[in-house]
């Protein structure tokens, strides 16, 4: 009797051992990879640098607006930078927004910002002139047109410090001249970057601001500015980052959150539409959360 007791004991343990076996891949399936829209995408954990997602992460594509996350990059990291300078708007740069029908913080000839409102027109409504200006401040030489041309020589160096070797730039908002690329991966390293800067952070988080500037004859206006950013207030942790599209470059969007102690920041490229960019970083977000 022991024996078949002891035999039905060992039967009912190993049921039981197979069923907590084949129950564990079924578990481990639980997040399925998401499908995107975009040609490319990666999300990475902020925090450890962690791959979470990669779709064509290192082919290289045009990146649009994007690219102004390297233009604050490279104002942010000048030494003894004074946020608070005062940089007289040129007609220069409101006959290049004419130009090229550009997105524009509508920055006006003889104002004066400050560097720190420069980098919210640049980063809110995605102001090519405010782009300008900062290349046209922070870049060397005696005229306008080698100014611009060290900025973007700045640009391309911060890049390399960065080990962002697959990308090149050939401007200072993204209008590229067909030199302008880089990766989902290299794009979310840049933005991974930028977010040290606590500047920069404030910026990319901020859904809309009203700045007073110094008019030509000494009085003053107010700018308002909204964010072209719209995970902000949409998507729950949402902490940025930045917009960018183009004939070339689509729909793009580097993205960033936080939930608890995680924070996922990533990068759609050339993605379909507006909306489809949205989607597609919601999705890998989700997606990075739940790994």
């Amino acid at each position: 009797m022991s024996m078949r007791r002891a035999s039905a004991v060992a039967i009912t343990a190993g049921a039981v051992l197979s069923a907590g076996v084949l129950a564990t891949p079924a578990q481990a399936a639980a997040v399925p990879t998401p499908s995107i829209v975009a040609k490319g995408g990666f999300v990475m954990n902020n925090g450890t640098g962690k791959t979470l997602f990669g779709k064509a992460a290192d082919t290289r594509r045009a990146t649009g607006s994007t690219t102004k996350i390297l233009t604050a990059r490279v104002v942010l990291a000048q030494p003894n930078l004074n946020l608070d300078a005062k940089v007289t708007v040129q007609k220069a740069y409101s006959d290049y927004i004419v130009a090229n029908t550009a997105s524009s913080a509508r920055l006006i000839v003889g104002d004066k910002v400050t560097v720190r409102q420069l980098l919210y027109g640049l980063m809110l409504p995605s102001g090519c002139d405010a782009a300008y200006a900062l290349a046209d401040k922070f870049g060397s030489g005696s005229t306008r047109a080698t100014r611009v041309k060290s900025f973007i020589g700045k640009m391309n160096t911060t890049a390399k410090s960065l080990g962002m070797n697959n990308s090149h730039f050939d401007s200072f908002d993204g209008i590229g001249n067909g030199s302008n690329y880089s990766t989902p991966r290299e794009l979310t390293k840049l933005a991974s970057s930028a977010m040290k800067y606590s500047t920069f952070r404030a910026i990319v988080k901020t859904k809309s601001t009203k700045q007073k500037v110094t008019t030509k004859s000494g009085g003053y206006r107010y700018m308002s500015w909204a964010n072209t950013n719209n995970l902000l207030g949409s998507y729950s942790g949402a902490i940025g980052l930045k917009t960018g599209s183009g004939p070339q470059a689509k729909y793009c969007l580097v993205f960033a959150a936080t939930r608890g102690s995680k924070t996922v920041i990533g990068t759609v490229l050339t993605s379909s539409s507006s909306a489809n960019r949205t989607t597609d970083a919601k999705k890998l977000m989700d997606y990075g959360f739940k790994k």
